[in-house]
């Protein structure tokens, strides 16, 4: 066995603890499912390999004599496992593409291992299963909750008009928030969650006939106004910014930081960036306090107008003005740099960021992995990054397979492929679609079909691929 399934459970992969948890589940209940209504299939043979060897040979066996030596009824939880909501929930999110074995998860810690449910862990079974649009089983846990200790709450229904509204079901997200009532929870709150996964997934239109109809429920405030401001950006309709930013000044609506913010925003991506430095320079003559969001923009705008140099100035003039830079300010200085290929320059900020307490996040390393170009630098880094205990995201994997895809190199491919399976990520459609085309521009046909056959076994979408057509002679 990889790991040792014992209370001295061994970590050669020096995990943290949270994954190492996730992994005790995991082990716990691969075992404990061998005969479960959901095929074996739903795991890739690779997930299923990595953590807990052949699943249908000597270590399942290895699992039921450690649940048979260490629980007098093995239908209780074992031993080393912490149930702890915090570690259920993550397991129930790392099978976020494959909702069948997340629900499979989520009755067996409930029915097997007694484990009580909280809000936090039915909301993310929730949130998986909008993902798949299973919303007649998200409206029956909702159900489960009415009946249990753990009433829904305003992040429950938001979820809901999120998985909607991204199914682009907008009667049913109103619906939904409609059935809020039953629970005492259709109150403005509700209304701007919905409002704001409308105007997310650019449904905007709908989004603003609910705020400014004449059977608004609520009166128009500066919020919903920042909330269509930024749909209409989403949307990429600049006259429509434009107009909707003069009305509010023509209806009275107050104008706070985050509008000013947006509107730069806007003005940035529409490829005027001189006229957000213009806004910019008017806020300050107004007298009105920038925070490090409205900054932000501002250094963005700066750099592409002027070049990283004049970003760096503001950058400083930040720090002199007390105005502490985040994350995002120092991911837009280290895109600039490597952009303009000072990648030594970018490097240094890299390492000074610690020192700043700013810890890199995944979005730091994606700068860098946008402009490097050579696979081992690559590589290298992006182990730095899992040392340093920065977690890839789903993105972040399918971005390095196409591009080392696109360059003909098919053994990073399985590098990075195997590091996502290793950290308990299941692939969604896109890692799937990245490695098969990887797989097919080597000729590699036959490899190329399995995965393909195994992403449609668990209700994934693949491209269509003529090379996948062909039958094997």
């Amino acid at each position: 066995m990889l790991f040792m399934f014992s209370k001295q459970f061994t970590n050669p992969y020096l995990f943290s603890p949270s994954v190492v948890s996730r992994i005790q589940i995991f082990l716990s209940f691969i075992c404990s499912t061998s005969n479960s209504q959901f095929p074996a299939e739903t795991l890739t043979n690779k997930s299923r390999t990595r953590y807990c060897g052949d699943a249908s040979g000597s270590t399942r066996q290895d699992c039921k004599a450690f649940r048979g030596k260490n629980s007098i009824n093995p239908s209780l939880p074992v031993d080393p496992i912490d149930f702890d909501d915090k570690t259920v929930g993550e397991t129930i999110s790392s099978y976020g593409n494959d909702w069948k074995r997340a629900f499979e998860f989520f009755n067996w810690a409930e029915n097997d291992c007694q484990f009580k449910h909280t809000i936090d862990t039915y909301n993310r079974m929730i949130d998986v299963l909008g993902k798949f649009f299973e919303f007649d089983l998200s409206w029956n846990l909702i159900e489960r909750m009415r009946n249990g200790s753990s009433l829904p709450d305003h992040t429950t229904f938001r979820i809901m008009f999120k998985r909607y509204v991204s199914a682009h079901m907008v009667a049913e997200a109103i619906s939904a928030y409609d059935r809020a009532e039953e629970f005492d929870l259709k109150d403005e709150t509700s209304f701007s969650y919905l409002i704001d996964a409308l105007c997310e997934y650019k449904h905007v239109i709908e989004a603003e006939e609910l705020c400014l109809g004449k059977d608004s429920p609520y009166p128009i405030n500066t919020k919903l106004y920042n909330m269509i401001l930024r749909g209409w950006f989403k949307m990429g309709w600049w006259s429509k910014c434009r107009e909707f930013w003069e009305e509010m000044d023509q209806k009275g609506v107050t104008r706070d930081l985050h509008s000013y913010s947006i509107y730069m925003d806007i003005l940035c991506k529409s490829g005027k960036p001189w006229k957000a430095i213009k806004l910019y320079k008017e806020m300050k003559n107004r007298g009105i306090q920038l925070d490090v969001v409205a900054y932000n923009t501002v250094v963005h705008a700066v750099g592409l107008l002027d070049g990283v140099d004049s970003a760096m100035r503001l950058y400083r003039e930040m720090w002199e003005l007390g105005c502490k830079p985040n994350i995002v300010t120092y991911n837009t200085i280290i895109k600039l740099l490597c952009q303009s290929g000072r990648l030594r320059q970018a490097y240094s900020v890299l390492d000074q960021m610690p020192q700043r307490d700013c810890v890199p996040n995944v979005m730091t390393y994606h700068c860098f992995f946008g402009c490097l170009s050579r696979p081992n630098e690559i590589l290298n880094l992006f182990q730095a990054m899992v040392e340093r205990g920065v977690r890839p995201r789903m993105d972040t994997y399918v971005m390095l397979m196409r591009k080392f895809g696109r360059w003909g190199f098919l053994r990073p491919v399985f590098v990075v492929w195997d590091k996502m399976i290793e950290l308990g990520y299941s692939p969604d459609e896109f890692a799937y679609n990245a490695l098969i085309d990887a797989l097919v521009q080597k000729g590699m046909i036959d490899l190329a079909r399995k995965y393909d056959e195994e992403m449609l076994a668990r209700g994934l979408s693949a491209k269509p691929r003529k090379e996948l057509d062909m039958k094997p002679l």
